[in-house]
């Protein structure tokens, strides 16, 4: 019979939900999720009814289709959910039809988890971001590219560094990446480290490369943070994490000449790569 957690003072659902936002940063920790939420509603209160409908669509088709409870807890059905639901919110206006597309985008990226899971490919690459980046390109394809605003480019380094962070979730607001770094902070200390490399490293580059406006918009330190953050967890090879940062950028000019953003197909393709070379590595050993 399963008990509640009493440590935990959030239901059970509001604990799913929040572990989907902190999911969008590879973390599993409610306050993180907190503090991403507060960054949408803080920062882009207009993208957060997108966000949560996102999110709780994703949770209750994967409740409904009966896929695995610690799964759902963990936020894996929902944080592509976010993401769709803030990329929709942020491309469409408001109207009847903007709901059920969210709801319908949300819960077909939960049916493709659930199928990227079911088969194992999560062992070797993780489907991470890609149901949002699939959806998100079919919707940029048909969006109006002018309903797109423009934002300020910020004065400063510091803040062209918090916006890397604030980018992951469509946040071009330097108390939205704030917000975030709080977030990663709480939840683990050495992965936030690395997730202000990531967005530093990434904003270099661009700036060296003569890219200013994307430096400084953070449009090269998210994917660049994303990345790290992946493999901050092998504490005892800190070069993965590096190198995922040294990829993601490397590869994000490619997608660049897409007609259409790349989102956060850069970091994916990075970790893929990371992943594949140590798999290499490993299975020539044994056979070695």
């Amino acid at each position: 019979m399963y008990t509640k957690n009493l440590v935990n003072p959030c239901p059970d659902w509001a604990t799913a939900l929040l572990n989907g936002f902190s999911q969008v940063l590879l973390q599993r920790n409610p306050l993180c999720g907190l503090c991403c939420l507060l960054a949408i509603l803080l920062t882009a209160p207009h993208l957060l009814g997108g966000a949560l409908l996102g999110a709780l669509s994703g949770l209750l088709v994967a409740q409904r289709r009966g896929y695995d409870r610690a799964d759902r807890q963990a936020g894996l059905y929902s944080y592509n959910g976010v993401l769709i639901g803030v990329l929709f919110s942020y491309l469409l206006p408001w109207s009847s039809l903007l709901a059920p597309l969210i709801i319908a985008a949300a819960g077909l990226s939960s049916m493709l988890v659930h199928q990227w899971l079911k088969r194992g490919g999560s062992v070797l690459l993780p489907a991470y971001t890609l149901p949002f980046v699939l959806i998100g390109w079919a919707l940029l394809v048909i969006a109006d590219p002018a309903t797109v605003a423009n934002a300020p480019v910020p004065a400063n380094p510091l803040d062209a560094l918090a916006r890397g962070l604030g980018q992951i979730f469509l946040l071009d607001q330097p108390l939205a990446g704030l917000l975030i770094a709080l977030g990663l902070l709480l939840s683990d200390r050495y992965a936030a480290a690395w997730a202000f490399v990531g967005a530093a490293i990434g904003g270099s580059v661009a700036l060296v490369g003569g890219e200013a406006t994307a430096a400084y918009m953070g449009l090269y330190g998210f994917n660049a943070a994303l990345a790290a953050l992946a493999f901050s967890g092998t504490r005892a090879q800190p070069w993965k994490p590096l190198l995922a940062i040294v990829l993601a950028i490397a590869v994000q000019p490619l997608f660049n000449l897409l007609p259409i953003s790349g989102l956060t197909a850069p970091f994916i393709v990075a970790c893929w790569m990371v992943r594949l070379g140590g798999f290499r590595k490993v299975k020539a050993a044994a056979l070695g």
